[in-house]
């Protein structure tokens, strides 16, 4: 039964997450996270971690969803009509991307891990980590936010006359 459940669950969770970055409509994609983040929630019931699975749907499902939501339909998120040059040239750019990532990939993975020194670990060269990565989120979402806030340019001639 536990083995039923597992596969439905990480079926959900892998289909809906698929669908979150294939749907074209940001609303639809939201609702897909929602799904998504339950299942996840589901698999956290079965590995015994009732809190998890509890703080992931109230926090995630409930109230981050709700911004993101909120966010989503506050920017009136619409398609833009792209001529077939610039579509293509996106796609094109895309697929030669994922190439050259699973190639550098694959170099990584392919060649045998020399083992290092081992250290002790401790907690302040981690923490110092965290917070360098933690800072740099956060830049990339203020920086993020302004270009999404300035918008695009508009086309030389057309500004309304001044009256």
């Amino acid at each position: 039964m536990m083995l039923l459940l597992f596969a439905v669950f990480a079926i959900t969770l892998v289909g809906c997450s698929l669908m979150v970055v294939l749907h074209r409509n940001p609303v639809t994609s939201a609702l897909f996270l929602v799904v998504a983040f339950c299942a996840l929630a589901g698999l956290y019931l079965l590995l015994q971690a009732e809190f998890l699975a509890m703080v992931q749907v109230i926090v995630y499902a409930g109230a981050i969803m709700v911004l993101f939501l909120f966010v989503i339909m506050y920017l009136n998120l619409k398609r833009d009509v792209e001529d077939g040059l610039q579509f293509a040239l996106r796609r094109g750019a895309g697929w030669l991307l994922g190439i050259l990532l699973l190639g550098t990939a694959a170099l990584f993975l392919s060649r045998g891990w020399a083992p290092g020194a081992t250290t002790e670990a401790s907690p302040p060269p981690i923490g110092n980590s965290a917070a360098e990565l933690t800072s740099i989120l956060l830049l990339v979402g203020i920086v993020g936010a302004v270009v999404i806030g300035r918008g695009r340019a508009k086309p030389p001639g057309s500004e309304e006359p001044a009256p």
